[in-house]
This record gives C-alpha cells, sequence and structure tokens, in this order.
C-alpha cells in the first residue's frame, strides 16, 4: 500500500470526525456584512486558527480594517509550496421562514433522488469546500507526520461583503503569502458526476450612470414633447450598446482578445450545454449573446455588457405624470483576457458622451474594476491537479471557463505573480445564498479524496 493509499484510507475512516469538525464550523454564525455578528466572524477565524495549529501549522488570526484574515503556514518554512484561499464568512440567512430547519443548525438530510446532504448556511460556500482542503492535510499528517509539501493558508472573513480590505492586506503581506500556486476552493464541479478546474474567471467593470435633463420634474400635460426626458435619452443610448447580432458596438471592445486553443473550443462545444438544458430550467428558449458563438463560449470567453438596474421618474403605486429631471442606470462588464479594465470604462463613458444630445449632462460612478485572468494551457501544475481529480472521481476532469469573476485571483496574478487552480466541489443545486443551502456528503467525502491526491500529485 503506497502512502496515497494510506491518506485516503485514513479519510474514509475518519469521516465522521471531518463531518462533526465541520459541523463546529457551520454552528458559528459568521456573518460578515452584519456588524451584530462582527464577534461570530472573530469567533470563527480564532475556531479555524486553532483548527490549523492542531495540524501543526502556525496559524494566527491578521488583522485588516474589518475582519481578520487567518493566515497559517505549513511545512518546509524555506520552500514556497502552495497558497490555499478560501473564506470563514456566510451570507445572511434572510428570509428566516423559509428555512426548513435552523441555518446554523447542521444536519444531513437524504434528497428525494437519495442523495445526503449536508444543510447549513455556509456548508457550500465555502466553510465545507475550506474543510476538505484542512481535512486532507489533517489525513496526510496523520498518516506521514507532515504535509507532503509546504503549505500556506488565506482564510478570509470579508468575501460576502466585497473582500474591500483584501487587496491592500495582500500587497502588504505577498511576502508572507509567495508561493509557486494559489489554490482555491470557491467553485463546482461540472456535474455530480465530473469534477472540474476552472482555468479562466472574467474581470469586472461596474459603472453607475445619471443622466441629467431639466432642473426639475416636469408636468408632462405641460412639458410633454419640447422638453427633453433623461429616461427615453438614457434608454436609447444603452438600447444602441448592442447590434442586432448580439455584439457589443463600443469602438475598441473587442481588441485584444483570442480565441482559446481549437482543441480546448472543441471539448467546450462537447458538453451539454444547450438552449434545452440551460436556459429552459429559468425559463427561457433562445440564447441572447452572440451570433455564431455557442452557449459555453458566450459564457466563458467572450464578453459581456448587462444593465443591472434602471431607474427614473415616478414608480410608486397609481400615476403620476411627470418627465423627470433624472435617469439612472448600473451597467456591469463582463470582460475577458486581453481587455483592459481601464479602457474599457474609459470607452463606455465616450459612448455615451458621444449619444448625449443637447440640453443633457452625464455623471458616471466606477465601482468595482478587475481583468480577467486566465491559467497557462500547458502549466505543469494545471496538468498534475486534472490527473489527481480524474484518477479519483474516474471521468476526465474538465478544464472549463467561468461566465462569475473571483477578483481575489486577479489580485494574486497582479500583487503577486502567482496563478492560480480553481478547483471546487460544490454543485449548482446547493442553494448558495438562499435558504436551505446544502453541500452533497458525496463532494465532502470525494472533495477531501481530491484534495489528497492532488497535494500528493504538486509534491511531486
Amino acid at each position: 500500500m503506497t502512502v496515497l493509499d494510506q491518506v485516503l484510507a485514513r479519510i474514509d475512516s475518519d469521516l465522521d470526525k471531518s463531518l462533526e469538525r465541520l459541523f463546529a464550523f457551520l454552528r458559528i454564525p459568521s456573518i460578515s456584512t452584519d456588524p451584530a455578528h462582527a464577534g461570530d466572524c472573530r469567533a470563527a477565524a480564532a475556531h479555524l486558527a486553532a483548527d490549523l495549529r492542531s495540524l501543526g501549522i502556525a496559524a494566527d488570526l491578521s488583522e485588516t480594517a474589518g475582519h481578520p484574515v487567518v493566515l497559517g503556514r505549513g511545512g518546509d518554512a524555506s520552500a514556497r509550496g502552495v497558497l490555499f484561499y478560501g473564506h470563514y464568512d456566510v451570507q445572511p440567512v434572510d428570509p428566516l421562514d423559509l428555512w426548513e430547519s435552523p441555518p446554523f443548525e447542521p444536519r444531513i438530510k437524504t434528497l428525494d433522488d437519495g442523495r445526503k446532504v449536508i444543510v447549513a448556511r455556509g456548508s457550500s460556500d465555502d466553510k465545507g469546500q475550506v474543510m476538505t482542503f484542512v481535512e486532507a492535510c489533517r489525513a496526510h499528517v496523520a498518516v506521514t507526520g507532515k504535509l507532503p509539501l509546504p503549505v500556506t493558508m488565506l482564510i478570509e472573513g470579508e468575501e460576502e461583503c466585497g473582500s474591500k480590505n483584501l487587496p491592500d492586506w495582500i500587497e502588504q503581506n505577498r511576502g508572507a503569502i509567495a508561493a509557486d500556486l494559489a489554490l482555491v476552493c470557491d467553485t463546482s464541479m461540472w456535474d455530480t458526476a465530473t469534477p472540474a478546474i476552472t482555468t479562466a474567471l472574467r474581470g469586472m467593470v461596474y459603472e453607475e450612470i445619471e443622466i441629467t435633463a431639466a432642473n426639475r420634474d416636469l408636468h408632462s400635460g405641460l412639458y410633454g414633447g419640447p422638453a427633453r426626458n433623461p429616461i427615453r435619452v438614457l434608454t436609447t443610448i444603452l438600447g444602441g450598446v448592442h447590434g442586432d447580432d448580439g455584439r457589443i458596438t463600443i469602438p475598441g471592445f473587442y481588441d485584444g482578445i483570442t480565441d482559446p486553443p481549437a482543441d480546448v473550443l472543441a471539448v467546450w462545444r462537447g458538453l451539454d450545454l444547450t438552449p434545452e438544458t440551460f436556459l429552459k430550467p429559468v425559463g427561457l428558449s433562445e440564447p441572447a449573446g452572440e451570433r455564431g458563438r455557442s452557449i459555453v463560449e458566450q459564457l466563458f470567453c467572450r464578453p459581456t455588457c448587462d444593465v443591472n438596474g434602471i431607474w427614473g421618474g415616478y414608480t410608486g403605486a397609481g400615476a403620476k405624470t411627470v418627465i423627470p429631471s433624472k435617469a439612472s442606470a448600473k451597467v456591469s462588464f463582463r470582460l475577458v483576457p486581453g481587455q483592459d479594465p481601464d479602457a474599457i470604462r474609459q470607452a463606455f463613458r465616450t459612448f455615451v458622451r458621444e449619444r448625449l444630445p443637447a440640453d443633457c449632462s452625464v455623471r458616471f460612478e466606477g465601482h468595482s474594476g478587475a481583468p480577467a485572468v486566465a491559467v497557462p494551457w500547458d502549466l505543469s501544475q494545471l496538468a498534475a491537479a486534472r490527473h489527481a481529480l480524474t484518477e479519483e472521481w474516474g471521468r476526465d476532469a474538465l478544464m472549463i471557463g467561468s461566465g462569475g469573476s473571483i477578483p481575489v485571483v486577479a489580485d494574486f496574478k497582479r500583487l503577486v505573480g502567482m496563478d492560480t487552480l480553481l478547483i471546487g466541489f460544490a454543485l449548482d443545486d446547493d442553494r448558495i445564498h438562499s435558504p436551505n443551502e446544502k453541500y452533497d456528503l458525496r463532494s465532502f467525502h470525494k472533495g477531501i479524496r481530491s484534495w489528497a491526491r492532488i497535494l500528493n500529485a504538486l509534491a511531486g
């Protein structure tokens, strides 16, 4: 029996105790966005740090302007090894009356299809995922007395409220977290039986726009016709952002973009991501993105622009015949590798200003902005991790893109120069951020085994 076989056997025999440790972590209501739970966030951080110290990992709380970061280091201090990132904070639980059981009293439930799941807030996002890695480290230490390679842990407490203090913390502590590779367990599998490594994340530019016309709201009977209506102006401009073919018409928007390798595109196009499987469950039937691009391309490797909110004038009950003086919208862009967030922001603002009619002015407020990130397709650690996942699950691990954004991955690349492998075991039906959040027991168990294999593979 190899050392890895012994580690995997230890994970299997220790599963009940692993669940006990996870449940203790889940019982702490570490809701980061609610000031009333600041003490609980600190308690969760202290709990995790103490657990890491029990494995021989030097761990403590590192202060930020908000909730503390758990920073731990185990293994040879002279070598770089890997950095593992996760978060201990959770989303609020509202509406509480939709929970079938108290959100911070974790339990095992059997679903109608026979799956056993862990139900609690944070079970999937992200405490359960964090503990898959911690338990894999625990098994290695139990069998061999040490970690298979140097491991640094960075577990933050503000991911669910924007990680606003993390970039500064990373910049100040870049030497302490420098590693050959970052590992993030805050993503999903492709399906219940197929593991996946997220190799590309779209970036983000978020803008708020306000157009002003008259110096006050106007009576539409007295001014309708001659007076400029900023809602009409705003919707006309935003409506012109997309052409009939679904492409974005902002000049220079697609500059610098390249397609993934042909073999990767071929694999993506073979995935079961069709209007029937992807759009029908949410009540839609026809893809609305770029014409000539598959759904999977539209999600994984093409940029987007969406209006996330729009308002102006009277929106209360009943009628009020008014021409508003102002109209506003929130607009987000999802970016892909090759696009510069600052350049996209300025191009959008120029696009709007050039289309403003007489008697109108515009004000912009910039919110988040982060570049897209992509793992080099020939990265040796990517191949090693993919092989390890395939061995555990018995199916080829997919390399996929993500339509979402995880800004910390861009921070690792920009501030520390690290590439990141995003390997998670969540499922689409985990109800993250919703009542009755769950994490499949199989995801938890095989997630631990997967990390044990990955650590072993990365150690060579």
